[in-house]
C-alpha cells in the first residue's frame, strides 16, 4: 500500500464523536425511592422493640440449633443432592437411550415423583412405610412361595431389612429428598445433553472416539454451561426444603430446632429469625460458589469484554480483533 493511499483512508477515517450521554431521571427517582424503603426498613429493625435482637442473638448459637443446622440441613442436603444428581444424571441417559424399555422406565421414574408434592412423599416414607413393609425381604421373587411350593429349607431371601430402625432419621429423609430431587435433576441434565449440536457427536465418532469418551470429552463440558445455574438453583432450593423433615419426624433439622425453643421460651419470631438468619447464611454461600461455577462452566460462550480470561484478551489485543 502507497503512502498516498494510506493518507487518503486516514482522511476517511470520522474523528472521534462527542456524543452526550443519554439522560436517564428516571432511574434516580427509583434510587430515591428504594434508598426510602430501605431506610424505613431498617428504621423499624432498630426502634421496634418486639424484634428482640437480644434474644435472637442468643438463640442464633445455641447447640441445638447449631446441631439442627450441621446434620439435618447442611448434611441432609448434601446427601440428598448426591442422590438427586447422581440418579438425576443416570436417568438422563436412559431417557436418551434408543432402548425402550430403558427410555419408558427413566420416564415412568420422572413421572412418579414429580407428580408427588415432597412433603406427601416424605410423610409416606415416615409413617406409611413401616405400615405397608415392617420388614423388607431382598432375594428372589415369590422365593418363599416357590420354596413352600418345592418343599426346599431355604426361602430364596438374602437379606432382611427392619423398617422400624430405617424408617425414621435424617437418613431416610435424605433419600426421599433426593429421590424426588433425582426426578428434577433427570430433566435438568436432559436438557443439557441436548442443547450440544448433534454434529459434534458425530464428529467425534468420526474421529474414533468411543461413546463414553465422546460424553466424558464433548458433551458434558458443553451441557454443563446449561445444567450448572439450575442446579444451583436446586441445591438452593434443597436447604430450604429440609425443613420437610419435620414430616418423617426428624428432630436434628435447624427448623424444628427453632420450633422447640421457641414453644419453651414462647420468644417464637427471636427463635424463627435466628433459623432465617442461618437459611441466609447458608444460601448466600451457596450463591457465590454458583456464581463461579458458571463462570467457570460458561467461558468462551460470553459476549462481553469482561468475561474474557486475561489470555484471550492478550492474544486479541496482539491482533487488534476488538
Amino acid at each position: 500500500m502507497s503512502a498516498g493511499t494510506t493518507a487518503q483512508t486516514a482522511e476517511k477515517r470520522p474523528g472521534r464523536i462527542d456524543a452526550v450521554p443519554v439522560r436517564h431521571p428516571w432511574r434516580w427517582v427509583a434510587v430515591a425511592f428504594i434508598a426510602v424503603l430501605v431506610a424505613m426498613v431498617v428504621h423499624s429493625f432498630v426502634t421496634n422493640p418486639r424484634w428482640d435482637w437480644a434474644s435472637t442473638f442468643e438463640f442464633l448459637f445455641r447447640p441445638p440449633i447449631i446441631e439442627g443446622l450441621i446434620k439435618g440441613t447442611i448434611l441432609g442436603t448434601v446427601i440428598a443432592m448426591i442422590i438427586g444428581v447422581g440418579l438425576g444424571v443416570l436417568l438422563a441417559v436412559l431417557r436418551l437411550s434408543k432402548n425402550p424399555v430403558l427410555k419408558y422406565a427413566s420416564a415412568g421414574f420422572t413421572w412418579f415423583f414429580r407428580a408427588i408434592p415432597r412433603y406427601v412423599l416424605l410423610t409416606i416414607l415416615g409413617v406409611g412405610l413401616i405400615y405397608l413393609y415392617p420388614t423388607i425381604d431382598i432375594g428372589i421373587p415369590f422365593g418363599q412361595q416357590i420354596s413352600h411350593w418345592l418343599g426346599l429349607g431355604w426361602d430364596m431371601t438374602w437379606w432382611h431389612i427392619d423398617m422400624r430402625n430405617v424408617s425414621s432419621g435424617i437418613g431416610i429423609g435424605a433419600l426421599g429428598l433426593g429421590l424426588s430431587e433425582s426426578a428434577y435433576m433427570a430433566e435438568i441434565a436432559r436438557a443439557g445433553i441436548v442443547s450440544v449440536d448433534d454434529g459434534q457427536t458425530e464428529a467425534a465418532e468420526a474421529l474414533g472416539m468411543s461413546h463414553r469418551k465422546t460424553m466424558r470429552r464433548i458433551v458434558l463440558p458443553q451441557a454443563m454451561r446449561v445444567i450448572v445455574p439450575p442446579t444451583g438453583n436446586e441445591f438452593i432450593a434443597m436447604i430450604k426444603d429440609t425443613s420437610l423433615l419435620a414430616a418423617i419426624p426428624v428432630g436434628m433439622e435447624l427448623f424444628y430446632q427453632a420450633t422447640i425453643i421457641a414453644n419453651r421460651t414462647y420468644k417464637v419470631m427471636s427463635a424463627y429469625v435466628a433459623a432465617t438468619i442461618w437459611y441466609l447464611v447458608v444460601c448466600s454461600v451457596l450463591m457465590f460458589l454458583q456464581s463461579l461455577l458458571e463462570k467457570r462452566f460458561g467461558r468462551g460462550f460470553s459476549n462481553g469484554d469482561d468475561e474474557l480470561n486475561p489470555r484471550a484478551r492478550r492474544l486479541l489485543q496482539k491482533t487488534g480483533e476488538h
